[in-house]
C-alpha cells in the first residue's frame, strides 16, 4: 500500500490510463457517489492529494474505484489495485455498485485459483437482514439515472438473446442438477450479459427489462450453486440477483429472489430469517402484481417458513392460498420464464415438506406421492430424484423400512447423470437411515446401501 509520504504510482497509472483530466474524474466520482446517496466535497486537488499519496476519507476510496472502472468501459478495478486502503463506513453487501459487484463475482468464479480461495467463505445469516424502503427506491431512482459506460447499442435482439439463454439453462439444470454449467452461467452473465448493462439503451423500457433478465439470470447462478451445496456462493448471487431486480423496478422478480433466499434458509435450518424472507416475498407489489403461478409459488415457499417456524394454523392457511393461486393460473395468462418449472407436482412437492415439518407424516406421503405422479421426470430429473427421496425419508420416519427402501430405489434409479447436491444429501441421508438396519441381514437395505454409497464416490 502506498504511505502518505511517497507517490502512489499505482493510481497515477490507472488515472494516466483513463485520460480524463482531474475535474472529469472528480465529477465522475460525484456520480456515483450521488448513485449511492452521498455527496462528498471532492474536486481537482483531491485527486492530486490522493496521486501523491493520500488516502480518501470514508467511502470515497471505493467511489473512486467504481469511477476509474467506467471511465475505462466497464473494467472492475478494485481500492487494492490503485493503490488504497479499502475501507468503508457502508453496509457492502446492499450498497456497492450492482455492476461492478456482478463482474467481480463473475471473474472470481470463473477464475480456479480465486474460486479455491472464495471456498473458505460462509454463508451469512447477518447478510440475511434486509435494506428498508428507503433502499428500494433508491435503487430504482440508480437504475432510472445509471448513465451508459459504454457506446455500445443495446435493442431487442440482446433482450431475447439473454432471455433464450436463461431458459436453456433453467432447463438444463432442472434435469440435471446445479453442477451441470454452472461456470458457462457465470461466465455468460459476467461477460457478455454485463457488457449489455452497461451499454446504451434504446429506451427506459428496454433497459428495466434487461435489468429483470439479468437478474433473473444472476438468479439462477445462485439457484444452481445452491443446489450444489455451495451456500456462500450461492447467498452472493441471490444478493446481487435481489439489487438488480430493484434496479429494474420488478417487485415479482425481487420476490421471486426473496422466496429462494427463504428456500435456502430453511434448508439450513435458520427458520427466524427463512420467515422474514418468505414474508418479505410476498409483502405489497411483490405478491399482489405477480402472475398466479408466480404467486403459488411464493405462497407455498412462504408456507413452509412457516411450517418450518412452527406455526402450523398459519401454514396450513398459506397452502390452501397457494392451492388457490395455482388454480388460478391459465394458459391465457402470460407467465415469466421463469416460474416455467411450478406446477401441480412441484406444489404437491412443497406442500409435502410443509405437512412433514408440521408433523402430519400421513399427508406428508400422501403429497409426495402425487408429486412423483404428476412431475415429467424427463424434464424434471433432479426434483424428482430429490422428491423421492424426501418420500423415502418420511417413510424411514414412520418405521415403514420396506416402502422408504421402494422409494430410495427409484430415488436412485433417477439419480444417474444428476449432479446435485441435493441429491447427494438425499443419498446421505438414506445411508444415516438405514445404519440401524444393516446387521439384520435384509438384501434390500443392503443394496440400498450399497447404490447410494456408490452413487456418492461417483459425484465427488
Amino acid at each position: 500500500m502506498a504511505s502518505a509520504r511517497e507517490p502512489n504510482e499505482k493510481l497515477r497509472a490507472v488515472i494516466d490510463e483513463t485520460r480524463l483530466s482531474g475535474d472529469a474524474i472528480a465529477r465522475l466520482i460525484k456520480r456515483v457517489a450521488a448513485e449511492h446517496g452521498e455527496f462528498p466535497e471532492t474536486n481537482k486537488s483531491s485527486i492530486t492529494h490522493w496521486k501523491n499519496g493520500g488516502q480518501p476519507a470514508g467511502n470515497v476510496g471505493l467511489f473512486l474505484a467504481e469511477a476509474l472502472g467506467r471511465a475505462l468501459g466497464g473494467r472492475v478495478v478494485t481500492p487494492e489495485e490503485i493503490g488504497l486502503v479499502a475501507t468503508s463506513t457502508r453496509t457492502p453487501v446492499w450498497d456497492a455498485d450492482t455492476l461492478s459487484a456482478l463482474a467481480e463475482l463473475g471473474r472470481a468464479d470463473v477464475d480456479v485459483e480465486r474460486r479455491r480461495a472464495l471456498g473458505t467463505a460462509v454463508y451469512s445469516v447477518a447478510a440475511l437482514s434486509l435494506p428498508g424502503d428507503d433502499w428500494w427506491r433508491r435503487m430504482s431512482e440508480r437504475g432510472s439515472t445509471r448513465g451508459s459506460a459504454s457506446s455500445v447499442r443495446i435493442g431487442p435482439g440482446d433482450l431475447a438473446a439473454v432471455r433464450d439463454m436463461t431458459t436453456l439453462f433453467s432447463q438444463v439444470d432442472q434435469r440435471r442438477g446445479g453442477d451441470h454449467a454452472w461456470t458457462s452461467v457465470v461466465q455468460y452473465l459476467s461477460t457478455d450479459v454485463t457488457a449489455y448493462l452497461r451499454g446504451s439503451f434504446t429506451d427506459e423500457r428496454l433497459r428495466r427489462a434487461l435489468f429483470s433478465s439479468a437478474g433473473e439470470l444472476t438468479y439462477l447462478a445462485g439457484w444452481m450453486a445452491f443446489d450444489s451445496g455451495r451456500h456462500a456462493t450461492a447467498q452472493r448471487y441471490f444478493t446481487e440477483a435481489l439489487k438488480l431486480a430493484a434496479e429494474a423496478g420488478d417487485p415479482p422478480m425481487a420476490g421471486h429472489v426473496l422466496r429462494a433466499m427463504a428456500h435456502q434458509a430453511i434448508d439450513l435450518g435458520h427458520h427466524r430469517q427463512a420467515l422474514d424472507l418468505a414474508a418479505a416475498s410476498v409483502d405489497g407489489d411483490r405478491y399482489t402484481l405477480a402472475s398466479p403461478r408466480e404467486r403459488a409459488l411464493l405462497g407455498v415457499v412462504h408456507a413452509r417458513s412457516l411450517a418450518a417456524a412452527g406455526r402450523k394454523n398459519a401454514a396450513t392457511k398459506a397452502l390452501l392460498r397457494a392451492e388457490a393461486d395455482l388454480s388460478a393460473a391459465d394458459e391465457g395468462i402470460m407467465e415469466p420464464d421463469r416460474v416455467f418449472f411450478f406446477g401441480e407436482a412441484s406444489l404437491a412437492h412443497e406442500t409435502a415438506c410443509a405437512l412433514r415439518d408440521i408433523g402430519d407424516l400421513d399427508g406428508s406421503v400422501r403429497e409426495f406421492h402425487h408429486s412423483v405422479r404428476t412431475r415429467r421426470a424427463t424434464s424434471f430429473t433432479r426434483t424428482h430424484a430429490v422428491t423421492l427421496g424426501y418420500l423415502g425419508s418420511v417413510y424411514a420416519q414412520m418405521n415403514n423400512i420396506d416402502q422408504a427402501c421402494a422409494s430410495w430405489s427409484q430415488a436412485l434409479d433417477a439419480m444417474d447423470g444428476v449432479r446435485s447436491g441435493r441429491t447427494r444429501q438425499a443419498a446421505t441421508s438414506m445411508r444415516t437411515l438405514l445404519s440401524p438396519y444393516r446387521r439384520r441381514g435384509s438384501s434390500a437395505v443392503g443394496e440400498i446401501d450399497a447404490r447410494a454409497a456408490a452413487y456418492l464416490s461417483e459425484t465427488v
